[in-house]
């Protein structure tokens, strides 16, 4: 399985510029709000991305669903900050990975008043520290210091706008007193990725950012360093967000969102098959999944699952 993650690495990058893709007309790639009064059963929809694995899997699977749904869907690529940013001013239809309360919070505190929070969907979300388990002697973020030496005095992070880098930086390392023995990497989620495999791969130490869910923890045994003073955050929830009148307009998007829930054993399977199944192709892998998955397909249309075929 592990040999497979070296293709995976690099999928934030190419399953972003393959979503662009799919759906762009060639235009500017912002909303032109919905084709019809009521907003029901049609209109265009365009939704940020960020590479979060959750987030290309959620994505591609909204984009299967309102496209079946007679809506035109384009998906574009941003940084964090850009999303948010571009759904206060419009450009931006909506977002389905925002974290509440600790990863987004600053985003939210600048632009929350022009944005509607579409409800939460999954409630285990979590921001961790995290290393092999192989590296047996490491169980807490309290033990890091010792470990420097072996670690190369590094932290692996990722895009170094992200609330997970802020929180590491910010809060984790001045409270565990790592700021003079490690450095934080801010680079890029795939980056951090591929860097982990390689140390997994000869069992080297390595100490990474990362968050729950991800496939990763499927690919490869890792543990969650404990976090005694609590200051990675806690449990958190994934929002889908809107701008300002997209309930109004897209009513019915609305109604479904708010009914849009996963378990951990359904954003498992859909990560799988989006990320790892179909890594050359997450759309068709959420189209494969939401066919053997109708119950969630009922839950989350209601009674708009009837007649509904991938």
């Amino acid at each position: 399985m592990n040999k497979r993650f070296a293709s995976f690495a690099a999928l934030g990058l190419s399953s972003v510029l393959m979503l662009t893709a799919c759906g762009n007309d060639g235009g500017s790639g912002l909303a032109d709000g919905p084709e019809d009064e009521e907003g029901a059963g049609g209109g265009e929809i365009n939704i940020a991305l960020i590479p979060w694995e959750e987030d290309i899997a959620a994505t591609n699977m909204w984009k299967v669903l309102l496209e079946e749904k007679g809506y035109d869907v384009t998906v574009t690529d941003l940084d964090v900050a850009p999303v948010f940013q571009g759904a206060a001013n419009g450009d931006v239809d909506l977002f389905l990975d925002t974290w509440l309360p600790v990863t987004h919070a600053d985003y939210w505190e600048d632009y929350g008043d022009q944005l509607e929070d579409l409800g939460a969907w999954y409630d285990n979300a979590k921001l961790t520290l995290t290393v092999p388990t192989y590296m047996e002697d490491v169980n807490s973020i309290e033990d890091l210091p010792d470990a420097a030496g072996d670690l190369d005095n590094r932290i692996v992070g990722i895009e170094s706008g992200s609330g997970l880098v802020r929180v590491t930086k910010e809060e984790a390392m001045p409270g565990y007193g790592l700021e003079e023995d490690f450095e934080l990497i801010e680079s890029s989620t795939s980056a951090m990725l591929a860097e982990l495999d390689s140390a997994y791969q000869e069992e080297e130490p390595i100490v990474v950012t990362l968050w729950r869910p991800h496939i990763a923890y499927a690919q490869f045994d890792l543990k969650d360093l404990e976090d005694p003073e609590g200051l990675m955050g806690g449990t958190e929830s994934i929002h889908s967000i809107g701008r300002e009148g997209f309930a109004e307009d897209f009513p019915e998007v609305a109604e479904w969102l708010g009914d849009f829930t996963m378990t951990d054993d359904e954003l498992g399977a859909l990560e799988v098959q989006t990320l790892q199944e179909y890594e050359d192709d997450p759309e068709e892998g959420a189209r494969v999944w939401l066919s053997e998955n109708p119950e969630f397909v009922e839950r989350t249309l209601g009674d708009d699952a009837e007649g509904v075929e991938f």
